[in-house]
């Protein structure tokens, strides 16, 4: 089937997006589903945060949704969840410091590269959202709750756990301390740390930070073995909490020293501790309110999508996407997001500052171009139980990511793979011309009219 026709197929298969409401028919595409992941083909594009976040506020005002799980760090964003919440209890900031008041205040923890991808504008109305729509709902476990995946935090993990059991155990805080003590300095650099544990140059704190988190299990299992005699919800919670940041400290020592053993181990065990961390967060808000937990997953394409359909998968990596499918199958719904040129925030380098850069316009044998072609600003495409559009999109193609580093002069290698898309997502929403995303802490390399006139044309 020629390209052309496949174009005019596709046109009678896509539903418009051009207001808020349009987004009624994704949501009914969505079913009974309790885990929706939502992706972006960037970690810069203002359109996929704005869409995310009006699918998400559909999916909690309509479907009754508990949660968004992110593809950030646990502690940064227990903050955000605290502030929308309305909970003070145990902050993550220091003691002295006083309760968030802006949505920009919450977001302050974001602080390691890339700043832009969470304390940018459109998370600071989403925040917002959220916390307004929290204050008309009485019963506190009933509150959205936003929290992260990731498992980057292994300093701020450890001093959340530290800073917990220091009001509660002081005892066991101090054996906390000592464990963690392995770490030493290095914990400020943690690849410093995976490089030395890896080559001898250094003893791995393996052992230690997996007593921490078997102490904190421990204590959980024997909190929630007393709460039929009264223990405070609030309690468990902050229990929880802390036992996740253990979590988090165990899998980054694992991650660091696995960066230096090849690439596949470390992604795996990246995306291994996603699925774990919304497994044990959907089983804690279901315990909460005492019925199915639903949440909705924010991250990246490369982690949403069933990397069984990508050669990434066909190299051996497995990723989110791909593992609450085997665990929960039609019960989930993955969505992607695709683009064909635009302007993006991105970096040239890791840990260099946010620059406003140009997209080029998609490659000829991609997907983007494909849907690019059926000539409409931006629409939904559902694919799951649709047999045409899937044998529409059934062919191998080349598809595109743009994560928080972007070399549009390498763009062949550096941001294209293959793929199959009618496998690798249950639906699509494609926006042609997308814009920057905004960062809250603009550089000297973002300015707003960098972009040529000409543009596309003139690239």
């Amino acid at each position: 089937m020629s390209d052309h026709s496949i174009h005019e197929a596709l046109r009678q298969e896509v539903h418009p997006i051009e207001r808020d409401d349009d987004y009624d028919s994704l949501i009914e595409h969505l079913g009974d589903a309790s885990i929706v992941l939502l992706g972006e083909a960037t970690h810069g594009t203002r359109e996929f945060y704005r869409a995310r976040a009006e699918i998400s506020k559909h999916l909690i005002t309509k479907k009754g949704f508990d949660a968004i799980a992110v593809e950030a760090d646990w502690p940064d964003a227990l903050r955000v969840s605290r502030y929308v919440q309305g909970s003070s209890r145990y902050h993550v900031k220091p003691r002295s410091s006083p309760p968030d008041m802006l949505a920009e205040e919450a977001l302050g923890n974001f602080q390691r590269f890339p700043q832009w991808m969470w304390r940018n504008t459109e998370i600071v109305a989403l925040v917002d959202w959220l916390r307004t729509h929290n204050q008309q709902i009485e019963q506190a476990e009933r509150r959205i709750g936003f929290y992260g995946l990731d498992l980057y935090s292994l300093r701020n993990s450890m001093d959340a756990v530290v800073r917990y059991l220091s009001q509660v155990d002081p005892e066991a805080a101090k054996r906390a301390r000592a464990r963690y003590g392995c770490f030493d300095h290095l914990a400020e650099d943690p690849q410093r740390y995976g490089y030395a544990a890896t080559f001898g140059m250094k003893k791995d704190c393996e052992d230690e930070v997996v007593r921490q988190l078997i102490e904190l299990q421990s204590d959980m299992q024997r909190q929630l073995e007393g709460r039929l005699d009264g223990l405070p919800q609030s309690e468990i919670d902050e229990l929880f909490y802390a036992q996740q940041n253990a979590r988090v400290a165990q899998n980054a020592e694992a991650y660091y020293r696995s960066m230096f053993q090849g690439r596949d181990e470390s992604w795996n065990l990246r995306d291994t501790h996603m699925a774990d961390t919304l497994r044990l967060l959907r089983d804690h808000v279901a315990r909460s309110k005492g019925s199915r937990a639903k949440v909705i997953v924010w991250a990246h394409n490369s982690h949403i999508g069933d990397a069984r359909a990508t050669e990434m998968g066909e190299r051996g990596q497995l990723n989110l996407g791909q593992l609450v499918r085997q665990q929960a199958g039609d019960d989930c719904f993955l969505l992607g997001f695709t683009t064909h040129a635009g302007t993006v925030t991105a970096a040239s380098d890791w840990d260099a500052p946010a620059e406003l850069k140009t997209v080029r316009p998609s490659a000829a044998d991609s997907f983007e171009r494909l849907l690019h072609h059926v000539h409409a600003p931006a629409f939904f495409l559902p694919i799951r139980g649709m047999q045409r559009v899937q044998e529409l999109l059934g062919e191998r193609r080349m598809e595109r990511a743009i994560g928080v580093i972007y070399l549009p002069e390498t763009e062949r290698v550096s941001h294209y793979f293959h793929a199959y898309m009618a496998r690798q997502f249950d639906a699509v929403i494609h926006v042609d011309q997308t814009h920057a995303l905004q960062p809250l802490d603009l550089s000297p390399h973002w300015t707003p009219g960098e972009v040529p006139e000409t543009y596309p044309y003139g690239v």
